[in-house]
């Protein structure tokens, strides 16, 4: 058995063992040629698999190590009668912490508190629903607009598009459909924005096409929203730089690219594939798969000192979103051949991340309220004694 995979892709070279020949290749290279004779295909979200890929090669698999699938043409693996698999929430968490980052960074930078704000979730699967529970630890009103999943639970604590725009800040996580009833390409468009209020904020870690581009640039422009947050971008990795110019916080489609999510997905891609060809499951992660927090402890003495402030701190220290944010900007640098390819040098050098689970706080016990926000978010709290020692603790 032959299996192409990206090599990015956790582990793609050692994780099938001798089961399979295993071919690691770069995303972006992956072409007609390299899987002209594969049974089985692995990819991230940088190939785009259809057709054209697949036509003349035996694949009868397809996963991606991705929760997002927009990248693969689905009909079209119904139709060869090839196997597909996904790995659905494998990088939620590392997105939701990107967007808990960036809220706590727009706050020191325009004066704004996240306590005394409503945020608009606009999409709450995987991703969607531990955003609003972050947002929530932070003290935000959560408002959740998901007509399928509305539709379908009947859930009492869903809002209309119209009110979830109506909050200080909007986020999206939803899948690009380009078409049915729920078809989210271009979602926010100039109406939707111009309906939206004065000094709002909007964050897009979904996809690109999910908001128009155009009509964001010119909100930005006029006054008319205070910030955006972008992550992901239309035309993928040739970017509009002009909206990198434009926005508060932009960086390189990162956002779901913490070290714990890509070692899940990898792991849901073997799983996938062993169903498939019904072997038997004999590889998990090692204990050493994930590289040590880059601080694994913070000591917060005393009880002096803003908690929003020191807040901040950590969370900005574990996700580096404004280092991310500075490495984009040198595209706007370069000259236009380069950037596609500086842009995928970011994603595929991305240096590793840890979520805020691998990270403990220590707190003087005063701290009650830091200490739940923290704890709230995910980070392991626990309360410092006399002289330094160890109390209790959260999270």
């Amino acid at each position: 058995m032959i299996i192409v995979i990206d090599r990015d892709i956790p582990f793609a070279g050692s994780m099938f063992g001798g089961r399979a020949e295993v071919l690691a290749v770069p995303g972006e290279k992956i072409t007609a040629e390299t899987v002209r004779n594969a049974d089985a295909l692995i990819v991230r979200s940088v190939t785009k698999v259809d057709g054209k890929l697949l036509d003349d090669s035996p694949v009868g698999f397809v996963g991606t190590a991705t929760s997002g699938f927009d990248h693969i043409d689905r009909s079209y693996l119904d139709r060869k009668g090839a196997a597909f698999a996904h790995a659905p929430g494998c990088n939620a968490l590392s997105v939701a912490e990107y967007v808990a980052a960036a809220l706590l960074e727009l706050g020191a930078r325009f004066g704004l508190r996240p306590d005394r704000m409503t945020i608009g979730v606009v999409g709450v699967g995987n991703v969607g629903r531990r955003v609003a529970a972050m947002a929530g630890a932070l003290g935000m009103r959560v408002l959740m607009n998901d007509p399928p999943l509305a539709r379908k639970t009947g859930g009492a604590e869903f809002v209309g598009l119209t009110d979830a725009l109506q909050a200080d800040v909007v986020t999206f996580h939803v899948p690009l459909e380009k078409g049915g009833r729920d078809a989210t390409y271009r979602l926010l468009n100039t109406e939707r924005i111009r309906a939206m209020r004065r000094g709002s904020v909007v964050v897009n870690t979904a996809r690109g096409g999910v908001v128009d581009g155009v009509a964001l640039r010119d909100a930005l422009g006029s006054g008319h929203l205070r910030a955006a947050v972008l992550d992901v971008w239309e035309r993928e990795p040739a970017i509009d730089t002009g909206a990198v110019d434009m926005a508060a916080i932009a960086t390189a489609h990162i956002a779901g690219y913490s070290a714990d999510g890509k070692v899940r997905g990898a792991a849901m891609m073997y799983d996938a594939l062993c169903e498939w060809k019904h072997w038997e499951k004999t590889w998990v992660p090692p204990a050493d798969a994930l590289p040590p927090p880059n601080r694994p402890e913070f000591v917060i003495d005393g009880a002096d000192g803003d908690d929003r402030g020191i807040l901040r701190e950590i969370v900005t220290t574990c996700c580096p979103l404004m280092r991310d944010d500075s490495d984009l900007r040198k595209i706007t640098a370069l000259p236009e051949s380069e950037r596609p390819g500086y842009f995928i040098g970011l994603r595929n050098n991305y240096p590793p991340r840890r979520e805020f689970a691998a990270f403990t706080v220590s707190l003087d016990p005063a701290r009650t309220r830091l200490a739940e926000t923290l704890a709230g978010l995910g980070f392991a709290v626990r309360y410092a004694g006399p002289a330094g020692t160890a109390g209790g603790g959260t999270g």
